[in-house]
């Protein structure tokens, strides 16, 4: 049975003042489920918060819209409080308790993608929150907490029953929340927008590449990422990963065309990306991308921390090392067909410009 690979956009799970939350549902991206991928998006109002919590699945957060603050507290007991913004990725691993504060007029918006094959449910995120109506303590008895927390009954209703939201919530105006500390970015943020370019082809495209050398945590969440800015009608190269990762595509700004063919040169995807769309490519096939006038720009991850991708065209492609014998048996054309083939995309690799 063909599997569904069209873009889908995010539903809205839940969310009151403050903000809400929004996540892809593997019943209607079903590659999520087959690829144990989970994928949702934040968005906090002023002064929204997104009270504490932890997930069953390691992640990366891109801010997508806005800026304001993340608390980050890992597993050795310590909190990060992080300014972000904007083309901001954190890596989130296993045990990490998070929340996240907008205090700006502007929303906050944060995309999640992660590996959901150690989660309770196959290609959804599950968050446990540590307070609110769905907190873990209100499903313990009073006894029990106040054991815990060696405090008097009395006080561990207070506690534990005084918030009476769900995951998020709005703060009163001036409401002092900590703040960010300079030293606590370093080693938990990396900014894709300001980074120096790892791909920068004039008139085709750019791209930022996220991976344990700029931000070693993405070796525990176990997955790299990238942000490509295609500029328009240019092309990105059909290529595909060629050490079985998954790409997982969240469509950030401007629209554009895809394609992507499978087993037995059939080809099982084509249509229009936009803004908010996110798709998955199955391991080994093969994708391309062509922006509209007003260009495409997406960010991904990919489920290797550094992976390794063939292209099928441009100056580094598999073409380009195969001996002029092998292409005119392979395609069975003359040496002549076969000179103006290996004569053409001699200088770009994986962007190509509009034609003129």
């Amino acid at each position: 049975m063909e599997i569904d690979l069209s873009p889908k956009l995010a539903k809205k799970i839940y969310g009151g003042d403050g903000g809400a939350y929004y996540a892809w549902c593997p019943d209607e991206l079903p590659m999520l489920r087959q690829g144990n991928i989970g994928a949702a998006k934040l968005a906090l109002e002023k002064d929204g918060f997104a009270l504490p919590r932890y997930s069953d699945s390691a992640k990366v957060a891109y801010v997508l819209q806005g800026c304001g603050v993340a608390g980050v507290i890992l597993p050795e007991k310590e909190e990060k409080v992080v300014a972000i913004k904007k083309g901001d990725a954190i890596a989130l691993p296993f045990g990490v308790v998070t929340w996240w504060h907008n205090k700006e007029d502007t929303e906050l918006v944060v995309l999640f993608l992660g590996d959901t094959k150690t989660g309770h449910k196959a290609g959804s995120f599950t968050d446990f929150y540590l307070t609110g109506t769905n907190g873990i303590f209100t499903g313990f008895t009073t006894e029990f907490v106040s054991r815990a927390w060696n405090l008097e009954e009395s006080v561990v209703k207070t506690l534990v029953g005084s918030q009476t939201a769900e995951g998020i919530v709005k703060l009163d105006a001036g409401f002092k929340m900590p703040e960010p500390k300079t030293e606590h970015r370093n080693g938990m943020a990396f900014n894709c927008i300001e980074a120096p370019l790892d791909v920068d082809i004039k008139g085709g495209g750019k791209v930022v590449l996220l991976n344990t050398k700029n931000l070693p945590l993405v070796g525990e969440v176990g997955f790299g990422a990238d942000l490509v800015r295609l500029n328009g009608r240019a092309m990105c190269s059909p290529g595909f990963s060629c050490d079985s990762a998954l790409q997982v595509t969240y469509v950030v700004r401007g629209s554009g065309r895809v394609q992507i063919v499978g087993v037995d040169g059939k080809r099982v995807l084509e249509t229009t990306v936009k803004a908010g769309n996110l798709f998955i490519v199955p391991r080994f096939f093969v994708v391309s991308k062509i922006a509209d006038s007003d260009g495409l720009e997406w960010f991904s991850i990919v489920t290797t921390p550094n992976p390794i991708f063939t292209h099928l065209a441009g100056r580094t492609s598999t073409w380009k090392a195969l001996s002029p014998e092998v292409l005119q048996a392979s395609f069975k054309v003359s040496p002549d067909v076969e000179k103006q083939f290996s004569a053409k995309r001699t200088a770009e690799e994986i962007f190509f410009p509009p034609p003129n």
